[in-house]
Parts: structure tokens; sequence; C-alpha cells
């Protein structure tokens, strides 16, 4: 079967419909068809689009008797995992906004997250969660109903409780949705200050899914398509491809054990993967330090460079007959080991997030796994643009999707304009106002350049944000500030921009510590400044390392301005080997 002759569902206009819609369509159209996966003790377990559909509805039904109204805005805590999709889905089903939080989130942020959204009900995962919920309820006085996942079967506690819901007022509740309604408000931090919610509608997930399955048949069209999600739901990136699995008939399995996730993509075997530049890093370093455990370390590296050259040779047009010859060997020896950790039959990946390089493009392509970069924000529902298998450019992240518009404004900020572009912040006009001009077009606060064959290329970052290579937004403002709150540190400056963790530059005081740099006693002090930092962000925030700096930042040198503030260019460029030593295996 061909990648586009599977039925799909009938295609509408960008923004037509809502996201429930997409669940009634795979239902009229095979009821029995497998639509998602659940791990069980032994095996995975396939569950079709009709028992995926009797678990949301159930699920709404305990929603709409519990009191949760139409526009209504419901918190969801948790990691990855199947009741996620379930009840994201439940939520809409009941004309009612799904608030993803990561479960990462510290109670400070939980807490301005449901006062801010004003959100009438939780669903939490453990026992931890709901005890930091509980905490930040106190400031949160909307909460009405927290339910926890783990100790009983929510879904079907859920379902009991709206046992009375008939089906016609469910359905009146689902249908009076329109495409203009909110689907989601996901908060995104800032450089400073609190996060924002970005307002996220129908409209929005259904443009951007119209455009990605017209651009990507290979990945969702093609027949017993499959994904495993492991990326947090929280995040718009793994929310995108789980709608597009549910609209697209492609099999959605979930596992958030990142331990044991080379097991389990072993037995699942996606057709293609989703994941952050930091995943595809990891299995890369993984098979490197194995190899040279092993003894085969020379032989590694040169399948390394191998598979590199067979990549940009495909560039070119055809590989050389002994870059050929060499990549048949190492296919045999090496390469198919690799393609076995990311489960063996996937052929295809997406990556964003965070840059993934041209050596890690190239590598990837040349082991059999084409990696298609791509680029958007929470702002634009995930992507604006992306590589394609027909159109590739390594290096890039792709042209924009159809009916998306791009240019560089004149400082060299990429401005795009279209369909996925979000309505704004929640109850945040002033902050709407400062990214969206008045013709539609959306500040990212990236530097790009356009090339003459519309690749789009991101060359900077305009704003502070970090964004570490697992793909969390990082604001350094934050952890900055507490850390400068010690007696003893005079600057603090967090690095970690496409870097596996978050680490911190730190200088000292001399006023306030006389003794040596080197005493065990102020890297305590320094520790413990960074300890209450970290307490309040989410772990995937949190400085992991720090370094103490043998001089202190001072206008005179260079490293401050005159309203003291740290030149961040100026540190980063000439403490470029220190930021660099931190993160050395």
């Amino acid at each position: 079967m061909s990648a586009d002759s599977r039925e799909a569902p009938t295609s509408t206009a960008a923004g037509d419909g809502i996201l429930t819609d997409d669940v009634l369509e795979r239902l009229r159209l095979d009821p029995d068809a497998p639509a998602l996966a659940r791990r069980g003790p032994d095996a995975w377990e396939d569950v079709s689009i009709g028992a995926f559909h009797a678990l949301v509805t159930g699920a709404a039904r305990g929603l709409l008797a519990a009191g949760v109204e139409a526009g209504d805005r419901v918190a969801l805590l948790s990691k990855t995992r199947f009741e996620w999709t379930v009840l994201d889905y439940a939520i809409w089903w009941a004309g009612a906004v799904t608030v993803p939080i990561y479960e990462t989130s510290s109670a400070d942020q939980i807490r301005w997250i449901l006062e801010d959204s004003g959100a009438v009900a939780a669903v939490v995962e453990t026992a931890d969660h709901e005890a930091r919920l509980d905490e930040a309820r106190a400031d949160a006085p909307t909460v009405r109903h927290v339910w926890r996942l783990d100790g009983e079967d929510l879904l079907a506690a859920l379902a009991e409780r709206g046992g009375e819901i008939s089906d016609d007022a469910l359905e009146a509740r689902r249908a009076a949705v329109q495409p203009s309604g909110l689907a989601t408000l996901i908060y995104t931090s800032g450089t400073t200050g609190r996060p924002k919610g970005c307002r996220l509608t129908h409209a929005n997930f259904r443009a951007e899914l119209g455009d990605a399955l017209e651009v990507l048949p290979e990945l969702f069209g093609r027949e017993n398509a499959s994904t495993l999600l492991f990326l947090p739901l929280a995040h718009v990136f793994a929310r995108i491809i789980q709608i597009g699995a549910i609209r697209s008939g492609a099999k959605l399995g979930h596992t958030a054990d990142v331990k044991d996730l080379v097991t389990h993509l072993g037995e699942f075997q996606p057709t293609f993967v989703l994941a952050v530049p930091r995943v595809f890093e990891k299995v890369f370093n993984t098979a490197s330090t194995k190899a040279y455990a092993d003894g085969k370390g020379k032989i590694f590296d040169k399948a390394v460079r191998t598979a590199i050259a067979y990549s940009r040779g495909l560039d070119d047009g055809r590989p050389g007959l002994v870059t050929r010859t060499q990549h048949a060997v190492f296919d045999r020896l090496v390469y198919g080991k690799l393609r076995a950790a990311l489960g063996g039959r996937a052929e295809w990946a997406i990556s964003g997030g965070a840059p993934l390089g041209e050596r890690l493009a190239h590598f990837y392509r040349g082991i059999g796994v084409t990696v298609l970069e791509g680029y958007g924000l929470t702002e634009t529902t995930a992507a604006l643009c992306v590589n394609t298998p027909d159109q590739q450019r390594v290096g890039s992240v792709g042209r924009p999707f159809p009916h998306t518009e791009v240019k560089v404004a004149a400082d060299g900020e990429l401005l795009f304009r279209g369909p996925q572009v979000f309505s704004g912040y929640w109850q945040n006009d002033a902050a709407t106002a400062d990214v969206i001009d008045p013709e539609g077009w959306f500040a990212t606060g990236d530097l790009g350049d356009v090339d003459d064959d519309g690749y789009v290329r991101i060359t900077g970052r305009k704003k502070e944000i970090i964004v570490t290579a697992g793909g969390k937004n990082v604001a350094p403002a934050v952890l900055e500030d507490r850390v400068r709150a010690n007696p003893y540190v005079s600057q603090c400056l967090v690095v970690g921009d496409g870097k596996p963790f978050v680490a911190a530059l730190v200088t000292i005081d001399r006023e306030a510590w006389e003794g040596d740099l080197d005493d065990p006693a102020l890297e305590a002090e320094v520790q413990k400044a960074v300890d209450d930092a970290n307490s309040q962000v989410s772990q995937a925030e949190s400085i992991r390392k720090f370094v103490i700096l043998p001089e202190d930042w001072t206008e005179e040198n260079g490293y401050l301005t005159p309203s003291f503030k740290v030149k961040r260019n100026a540190v980063l460029r000439d403490l470029h080997d220190t930021v660099e030593a931190i993160f050395v295996r």
C-alpha cells in the first residue's frame, strides 16, 4: 500500500471543525481499528478507536456530573501516559479547556498556573503531585475538585459518577464548541516575570495538523504507522503528535520511563519517533561509550565518519563508490544496532525544541533514520516550518508550512504569520501586543534568515531564554536573582543553551568573603544559594553544576553595564572554554 492510499479522515479547510471531530471520524471509518496501545504486564495491548471513544465519553460524563461547565479550565499534572490522552479528549468533549502542568513543576509554579488560569478542577498522577497541588490551592480558591490517577481507576470512577448524564446532553456540550473556542492554555516562561498562558484554539490545532499531515504523509499516512510518545505531553511538541496520531489513525503509545526507553522502543517498534536533540545525543553517546569500553572505539569512529560522508553525498547527488562500500559494511556491523535503539522500524524522526546540529543530522540520516528538523514555539501550536522527506536541507529547519508566511525584520528577528499562530496570552493584552503586530505578524524572539529556496535557518536568540538540549525553556533571571541573594555572591550567569542541563557561572563579593575562593565552606555557601534558586523551578530548569570564577565582573573590566547588568554576550564570548568544560562528559 502506498503512503497516501490508506483511507483517512475527510480533509477540511484549515481551522474547520473541532478536535473531538477526529475521534468521531475515525469511529465512522472503522470502530475496531487500533488507535492506541497500552503497556500491560507482559506486552503492549491495542486499544481500538471504539474503546478509546468509550473511555473518553465516560470520563467526560464524569466531568459534567462534577459541575465542569463549558469553557472551564481543568489542570492536568502528570507524566506522559495513556490516561493523559484520554483525559485531554474528555476535557474537550465536555467543552472545557485543558491546562497542562509539567509534573516536575514546583508548588510555586503550580500555584501561579492554577491562580492565573482560574482552573476549577485538576487531575494529578501521584501522591507527591497531590501534595504540591494542595500546597498551592490556598491561593487558587477556584479549584473545587482534585482527582488522582494512581491508587484507583480514575477513568472508571469518572464514568460511574457520570452515569446519569445522557448521550444527548453530552453531545450537546461537545457540539456547542466552536473552532475559535479555546482548547488549551499552555504556560510558557518569559525572560522575566511569571509564565504566560498561551491561548491555543481548536482552529489553531486543526490548521497546524492539516498542513502537517499534508507535508509529512510518510510519517502519519503510511500503513501501520505508529509512534511512541515519551516527551512530556505538557509540551506542545508532544501534544501535536498526540492529536495528529488520533486524527490520522497512526497507533499511539505512551511511556514516561526514560531509563527503560530503549527497551520500550524495542517492544513497541514505532515507525517514526519524536524527540528532542538530547535524546539523539544520548543514543549516540551511549553507543560511543560502549564501543570504546569494548575496545572498538576506532571502528565506531570510522563508522560515524562514513555515515556522515554518506549523508553528505546524498546532498550532492550520490555518495562515491568507496563510501557506499564502507557504508554497506558498517550497516551490518554498527548501524543496525543503532537503529535497534530506536525500535528497529523507524525510518523517520522529528526533532525540535532546540537545534540538532548538522553533524548529528548527517550521522542519523547516514545510518538510515532521517531526522527531520523543524521549528516552532508554544505560541505557534508547535511547528511553523519543517524539513520533509522530499525537501530536506540539513542545517536548516525547513520551509514554512502551507498557509504560513515568514519574513525577517530589520534587526534579524524572524516573524511568522499563519492560522496556527495563537490568539494571544491569557489575560495579558500587553504581552500579546508585544509579540503580535496589527497585521498578525508574530515576533519569535529568534534571529535567522531565509535562503533563496525558502529554507529557514536559526542563527541566534534575540531573547535570553535558554533552551536546553532537552528542549526545556529556562528563564535565567529567575535563577540568577535567587543565587545573587546570597551575601557572598556578587554575580551569577546561568548557562546551558543547547546543552544537556543548566549550569551557572558565579563570582564572589570579595568584600563579603575574605577567605580563599577554593575554601569548601564557600562552595557550600554557593551550593546553598543554588539550592534555594532551584526550589523555585522545576527539576528540568534547575542548576546542576556551577563554577566559582577567580575574578568578579565589573563595569571596568567590561562585563557589567552602567546599571550593573551582566553583559551576557561578553561573558559567554570570553569564557567560552570555561562554559564548555562544564558540560564535558
